[in-house]
């Protein structure tokens, strides 16, 4: 097992360079040239060319920002409708609200995500905001079960009696007290979460799910240029290379802040 600090190291190392090219590449990728054949090497284009001739160098500079972005918008968005939901089903004295505020999301809990996305691109074509929120949408179930059974070990804790006993506010106990303590479990999950978000995602732009089939997108690249592996094999190496390691780089990075911090508890 690696200490939490080479976890740490090994995890920025990986995560960083996918993140950079997601938030540098646009800036760096300049104009577009001439095409050229396709699946071809060399000719000026330092990894070839994909399956219409454009530069793949180019490509990749500017297909990480879709994938970064509506990740990290979709896990943002799940967060920020599962926080409350869990915090009020965990805190309300109420068992009728508690049942009310989850019994619906077991229902989106029991459809499979990749299906769910798949029907509803079915019915219209979503753009990249609206696949971020389908994104978020099937992310959100699990969110608040994880953030409901948190929160309920640490309203049960004599300190929020306590609060209760004072007259203080909802805000305050849930803010102020009952996730407060939960940022450690909250930061877990947000690796894990992340993951899952840019699976879904690099899943359904291969799919032709939210973005256009000739778009500067990593995974749209591998699903495009996978004809010519045999031939142009860096079109599909390299984008798939930058999402595996973004998706093992950020789970080191969360695993090893989750080990310091538990660390440092024991002392």
């Amino acid at each position: 097992m690696l200490r939490a600090r080479s976890r740490f190291l090994l995890g920025a190392a990986l995560a960083g360079v996918p993140l950079l090219l997601a938030l540098l590449g646009p800036w760096l990728a300049g104009a577009e040239g001439p095409r050229g054949v396709s699946f071809t090497a060399g000719g000026g284009h330092w990894l070839g060319t994909d399956f219409v001739g454009r530069d793949v160098r180019r490509q990749v500079l500017l297909g990480g920002r879709s994938v970064v972005a509506v990740s990290v918008a979709a896990t943002a968005l799940a967060y920020a409708v599962a926080l409350p939901l869990g915090l009020a089903a965990a805190l309300t004295r109420r068992a009728w609200l508690e049942e009310a505020l989850m019994r619906p999301l077991d229902v989106l809990l029991a459809v499979p995500s990749l299906l769910l996305l798949l029907l509803v691109a079915a019915v219209y074509r979503p753009g990249t905001a609206g696949l971020a929120v389908l994104v978020a949408l099937v992310n959100v179930p699990d969110a608040a079960r994880i953030v409901r059974a948190r929160a309920a070990e640490a309203a049960a804790r004599p300190a929020v009696e306590a609060l209760r006993a004072q007259g203080e506010t909802w805000w305050r106990m849930a803010v102020g007290y009952v996730a407060r303590s939960m940022v450690r479990t909250l930061a877990a999950d947000a690796g894990v979460r992340l993951t899952g978000a840019l699976y879904l995602v690099a899943t359904a732009a291969f799919l032709g799910v939210g973005v256009e089939a000739d778009a500067a997108d990593w995974a749209v690249m591998v699903d495009r240029n996978r004809t010519g592996l045999s031939v142009q094999p860096w079109a599909v190496v390299v984008p798939a290379l930058l999402v595996v390691a973004l998706t093992v780089g950020v789970n080191l990075l969360c695993d090893a802040g989750t080990s310091t911090a538990r660390k440092g508890e024991r002392r």
